[in-house]
This record gives C-alpha cells, structure tokens and sequence, in this order.
C-alpha cells in the first residue's frame, strides 16, 4: 500500500493488532475474602464495645471500608472483562482504575476517623479489656492475613488488586498492634497505650496507601504507567527500519493491567506493509507491555501538528 500524494493515513487499528489481557479470575478469592471480613466486623465492633476498646471499634470500622473496598473492586474487576460495545469502545476497562483509587480514598478516609477517635481518647483513658482485646485482635490477624495472601500474586501486575492486598495486609498490620497493646494493657494497666497505637497505626497506612492513591489518580488522568518509559518507547521507533521521524506518541493506561498508545510514523518510503506494522506492535507488546497499539503512517509532505501542542508547549515531541 503505498500513500502517495494522497495523505490517506493508514490506521493499524483492526481486531488482529489489538492484544488485550484481561486480570486474573480471583473470583474465589473476593468471595472468600469479603466472606470472612464480613463477619469479623460483626464480632470485632460486639467485642470493641464490651471490651471499651477504641482500638478494636475503630479497626472495625476501618475493616467495614475494606469491605465495602473488596466489593468494589471486584465490581470492578468483573466490569472490565466487558467487551467493547456502543459508546464504549475501550469497554469497561478503566472502572479497575476507579476501583484502586477509591480504595485509597477508603483507606485514608478510614484513617482519619480512627485518628479522630484515637486523639479524643487520649484526653480521657478508660480502663480497657485487654485480654479479650488481645483475642479479638489476634482472631484478625489471622484472618487478614489470609485475606491478603489470597491476593498477593495478583497484587505485582494489577493495580486494583494491589489495592485489595494492601488493604488487608493493613488490616493484619492494625490487628497485630491491638493485640500487642492488649497484652501490655492486661499485664501493666497502662490504657493510654491504646489510643497511641492507634494512632501509630494510622501513620503507617498513610505511608503505605500514598503510592496507591498517587499511582491510580495519574492513570485516571490518562498519565503513562509507572512501568513504562516514553523515552525508551520513542527511541524504539525511531530506531525502526523506514521511519525517518514520530509525532503525536501519545501513551496512556486503559486500566490497572493494560496499555494503550497511538503514534504517527513518517516513513517517506510509505507504508511497510501489515506484516511489518504487527512486528513494531508485537515488539511494543513484548518489549514495554503496551498491548494495544494504533500506528499512523505518513510519508512528511505536509507539515502535521500535534492537536493539544498548544495546550502543552513544544518542549516535548510529539
């Protein structure tokens, strides 16, 4: 196919070039999860309340969030095995996104109530059932952590799920700092310690959840993936036979596991060919994990311009 003086740019874009992943079915381990942490809640916040234990109600309250977090992201995860259909041609992939960032948003919020609760508390320290706290803690220990490594595998790849693991590795993080405050609390009386681990708590997951929440709000705003660079991107297809510049290299994450991009190629010789076209998409694929690729191809008569450049200045190429 050759363009010519045309300008009919050609447009990889049917189904043979589109390489999509879809997540792992970690259906089982969603119900399992949500299954578990639903009941824990029942009898942790029972238990906090006979026990007059902030510590214990205010881990309730923050494992109710990873409940309603869990049911969320396998909303989510369920949503973006939709194929594309009417409006959506991408699908519903980007909900997976949504889900991780909401997942942080649940997880700070979650924080900031125990924090609350936690500084009202050390104003006024009541005397505090330490054994049972110990127990009921421990019991979420266990639980937590099983929860977690349910999703530990898929939490490397996909964002949403890393939001479920950190959740529930926060959760056993919480319970064991209860427990250990419980057993000081039972031998030594000294009941400030439980609004102070609290608080102690609600710091580490701040630092946890950041990158998460940072992470997930740059891919809602179409930012390239953490684990993709542009510059290693746009020196391999500079570097590809026939192409004598690029522009509009635009390269975006489509959800928590997938990559999009579209890039115009001038290449003065015209188009390569379609078996050409799949070697550069395969190599995007395997090389920078970008699995699904729109290549333009032009010749460089005419003079095209990025459309947002005047939005974003002429620093960077497109």
């Amino acid at each position: 196919m050759s363009l010519g003086q045309s300008h009919n740019h050609d447009h990889s874009h049917g189904d043979e070039h589109h390489h999509h992943v879809l997540p792992g079915n970690f259906g089982s381990a969603f119900v399992i999860a949500i299954a578990l942490n639903t009941v824990f809640v029942i009898v942790e916040f029972v238990y906090g309340f006979i026990a007059n234990s902030t510590a214990l109600m205010a881990d309730a309250g923050h494992n109710l969030s990873d409940v309603l977090g869990l049911l969320l992201a396998l909303g989510a995860s369920i949503l973006a095995r939709r194929t594309p259909s009417g409006r959506f041609t991408y699908g519903l992939r980007s909900t997976s996104i949504l889900a991780a960032m909401a997942n942080a948003m649940f997880l700070m919020a979650a924080c900031g109530i125990i924090a609350w609760e936690a500084i009202h508390r050390m104003s006024q320290a009541h005397e505090v059932a330490g054994l049972t706290v110990t127990l009921v803690a421990g019991i979420g220990i266990f639980i937590n952590g099983v929860s977690a490594w349910l999703f530990v595998k898929g939490s490397k790849g996909d964002l949403n799920i890393r939001g479920v693991y950190l959740h529930m590795l926060a959760d056993a993080a919480i319970s064991l700092g209860v427990a250990l405050a419980g057993l000081v609390m039972l031998f030594t009386g000294w009941y400030w310690l439980d609004p102070v681990v609290s608080l102690l708590i609600v710091g580490v997951i701040v630092i946890g959840t950041w990158d998460l929440l940072r992470e997930s709000m740059q891919l809602a705003l179409s930012a390239i993936p953490e684990h993709i660079d542009a510059s290693d991107v746009e020196n391999y297809l500079r570097q590809c036979r026939g192409v004598t510049d690029i522009h509009d290299l635009h390269i975006w994450g489509m959800s928590t596991t997938e990559s999009a991009l579209t890039v115009h190629l001038v290449m003065p010789e015209g188009y390569p060919g379609d078996v050409y076209i799949d070697e550069i998409m395969l190599s995007l694929k395997e090389r920078f994990t970008i699995h699904h690729s729109t290549l333009q191809v032009e010749q460089g008569t005419t003079n095209h311009s990025c459309a947002l450049q005047s939005n974003i200045g002429t620093a960077h190429p497109h």
